[in-house]
């Protein structure tokens, strides 16, 4: 059982996200690189419980040959789409709805001044950790809205045992408590799957076109880039 949490964010999230955001990615040796700056500032958690729970993430990669380690990352997050690490998934399917979140996502990192890159969808769960790292605010907003995904690909972690769903502990167990409703939606989800209708990915108009832009911040700060490569892990950012 995940302790309830005050609904303002802890302290240390930051840091927390960021380590989570390298644990997630496929573990090529950029990533594997990483492991030493996370085992280095894991101490600057303060949640004894989630500072096991990333430990025990980071251990088992640590321990496996690359080759091992970038199967078995395949064989949990690539074959079945109810571990997909992509979170609108989980709420719209492939559908016209999934598009526009997509958008929307996109233009939340822009108002918050961060360009997301064109090589990964904005929904990728790392890649969300990342951005909520550097902006914690709208950071925990998205996560927020993405919460039904996270839920979801969480419970099947746990089904399939595997290390990851430790790190999926720690993300939730971060948010505040769901209400009831939310959890009703979610059974439902888990027993029902997300919508059928395959309509393509692509946006269907910007966000001025489409109604409010239900993540952005407040605002409009100057743009500039969206970290993409290996970014230092701080202790300071569990400070």
């Amino acid at each position: 059982m995940i302790p309830r949490r005050a609904r303002r964010p802890a302290a240390d999230t930051p840091l927390a996200h960021r380590i989570a955001s390298v644990l997630l990615r496929y573990p090529d040796e950029t990533m594997l690189a990483c492991l030493d700056d996370v085992t280095a500032v894991l101490p600057a958690v303060a949640d004894p419980a989630d500072r096991t729970r990333l430990a025990t993430a980071c251990d088992h990669l640590r321990r496996l040959p690359s080759t091992e380690a970038a199967q078995q990352y395949v064989d949990t997050f690539d074959h079945t789409r109810r571990r997909s690490l992509h979170l609108t998934y989980y709420r719209h399917g492939d559908t016209r709805a999934r598009g526009m979140a997509l958008l929307a996502l996109k233009h939340a990192y822009r108002q918050a001044g961060h360009e997301p890159p064109e090589a990964e969808l904005p929904d990728f769960l790392p890649l969300i950790l990342e951005f909520a790292a550097l902006a914690p605010e709208p950071g925990h907003r998205i996560l927020l809205q993405c919460r039904a995904g996270l839920q979801l690909l969480r419970q099947a972690l746990h089904e399939h045992s595997t290390p990851y769903a430790g790190v999926l502990d720690t993300l939730c167990g971060r948010l505040p408590e769901p209400a009831r409703h939310e959890r009703d939606a979610w059974r439902k989800l888990a027993a029902e799957g997300p919508p059928g209708e395959h309509v393509g990915l692509e946006p269907f108009g910007p966000p001025e076109q489409t109604g409010p832009e239900p993540f952005a911040p407040p605002g409009h700060p100057a743009p500039s880039a969206y970290p993409t490569q290996r970014a230092s892990l701080s202790a300071k950012e569990g400070r």
